[in-house]
């Protein structure tokens, strides 16, 4: 469901302010890339978690892949590899006027894998390989059960998002969908989405 609404220039915004507020960066430009949707039917259900995958610029303009995925409870180090060489060698299938640059996936976790207690950590690994623009792999993990919102007096606007994610307390979901219209627009376009299906 995501993946279908996410996917459309109608929610480019939203998936710039998901990705500025989880990455703490600034963000020039933003498209999407259309291998993910276009890959999501061949792939077995228990591999198919991308939500979204598109080519920023920074305001540095550093160019960057962004993959986001969610993860269910197995084989967790595997999916985060696998996933992030899925977006990175997309790339390849682009246009050839187009540079190859980094990657970086966000994981979203709805359970506790890794033993680390803030709510989101970033994780980056060498890679010798020559193919691979920098030196580093890029993987942030967000474990959704790790946020408490009862020990934050004020919401930054990644707090917001992982509170909105991770769905669980009603009161919360309606202050954050009134501080941050990225939210409540995807809430919107999300409760549209089930009124077509139910319609269906």
């Amino acid at each position: 469901m995501l993946r279908k609404v996410l996917n459309s220039k109608e929610s480019i915004d939203i998936l710039k302010d998901i990705i500025e507020s989880i990455l703490e960066i600034k963000i020039k430009t933003i498209e999407l890339n259309p291998y993910l949707y276009k890959k999501a039917k061949y792939l077995p259900s228990d591999e198919n978690f991308g939500i979204a995958d598109v080519r920023i610029t920074k305001d540095d303009n550093e160019e960057l892949n962004v993959g986001i995925q969610f993860i269910d409870g197995k084989y967790i180090p595997t999916k985060i590899l696998m996933y992030y060489e899925q977006i990175h060698a997309n790339q390849l299938e682009h246009d050839e006027k187009r540079e190859f640059c980094r990657t970086i996936t966000i994981n979203i976790l709805d359970f506790v894998y890794f033993s680390f207690k803030n709510f989101c950590k970033k994780i980056k690994i060498q890679c010798n390989e020559n193919f691979v623009k920098t030196e580093e792999l890029e993987f942030n993990i967000i474990q959704l059960p790790n946020f408490k919102s009862d020990k934050l007096t004020k919401f930054e606007e990644k707090e917001q998002w992982v509170a909105y994610l991770k769905g669980d307390n009603q009161e919360l979901i309606n202050r954050v969908k009134s501080e941050n219209k990225y939210i409540k627009k995807l809430d919107d376009l999300l409760e549209d989405y089930w009124k077509q299906e139910k319609m269906e």
